[in-house]
């Protein structure tokens, strides 16, 4: 089996697809590489695609410690997954967690991201909110650690960002809840714990995002309620994005709608590979009252 070693010695389980520019795919907490395959299959038609498990998620390793599942983890994960491949630069493409780690690399190394995707983005960033959500982390963290994750995927499946995706594909839906139920327990509670519960809102970087030079391509759920206010933000700050809502959507935006999302993000990348995604004209922004 594949895998690609981090700095710490952590194994990552990849798989790849195609030829071409490079395409590296980014998982949610809930799923894993797999849930990636409507797009492999796509685009591997074109390009070097490249799906991982993240730390935590098997065949990839589980360590036993919370403090290895960091944020700053994640996203080195995804830049030691492309060197173990010999790849300077690739387009991201991330799903929730997945986009958060993208954004990262967009904020901390720009330079190996052609491109980043960020569908789903930004759960969890109101700082109002922060402590709440940072405390009902952890409590599903001891959750998962007390009950396993078939259990736990009993009790999520009808959370409210995932009943779109219930009434327009229930056989997808049973599917992708069979997969999180399948997942190690210890991992998944590490990384809620320490991932989830302790990366940066998104909303404390805003001086960051406004220096990120990528191409940026925002996908939005219209009824991913938790998504739609943090896709707006990075909207407005991120120099060169732009942004989509995908109507009558949750947040599996990549299953729920893999026709429309992989439509969307290969007009995307054929513009940034064209030179035709700049950053935004000033005469397009409206002028404040005075």
């Amino acid at each position: 089996m594949p895998h690609a070693v981090t700095k710490d010695n952590v194994r990552l389980y990849f798989e790849e697809a195609g030829t071409g520019t490079p395409i590296i795919f980014l998982h949610e907490f809930a799923a894993d590489h797999t849930n990636w395959e409507p797009q492999m299959r796509y685009f591997a038609r074109s390009h070097r695609c490249i799906a991982y498990s993240a730390r935590g998620y098997a065949p990839s390793d589980v360590p036993p410690t919370a403090d290895v599942y960091t944020y700053k983890h994640f996203y080195t994960d995804a830049l030691a997954v492309l060197d173990h491949l010999g790849i300077d630069r690739a387009h991201f493409v991330g799903l929730s967690m997945g986009s958060y780690s993208s954004l990262q690399v967009g904020l901390n190394a720009p330079e190996r991201a052609r491109s980043m995707t960020l569908a789903a983005v930004g759960s969890g960033s109101p700082l109002e909110n922060l402590d709440a959500f940072r405390a009902q982390c952890r409590a599903n963290a001891e959750q998962l650690e007390a009950i396993g994750s078939a259990e736990v995927a009993k009790v999520t499946r009808e959370a409210p960002s995932r009943i779109p995706f219930l009434l327009k594909d229930p056989r997808g839906h049973a599917d992708f809840y069979a997969a999180l139920a399948r997942h190690d327990a210890k991992g998944s509670a590490n990384t809620m714990r320490s991932f989830q519960g302790g990366r940066p809102s998104i909303y404390t970087m805003t001086e960051a995002v406004r220096r990120v030079p990528t191409p940026a391509l925002i996908l939005c759920g219209d009824e991913d309620d938790n998504c739609i206010a943090p896709s707006m933000f990075l909207k407005k700050h991120l120099p060169a994005a732009g942004l989509a809502f995908f109507p009558k959507s949750g947040h599996v935006l990549n299953l729920e709608e893999p026709a429309l999302f992989n439509e969307m993000v290969e007009r995307f990348i054929a513009l940034v590979e064209a030179g035709r995604w700049p950053v935004r004209d000033p005469r397009s922004l409206v002028a404040a009252p005075v």
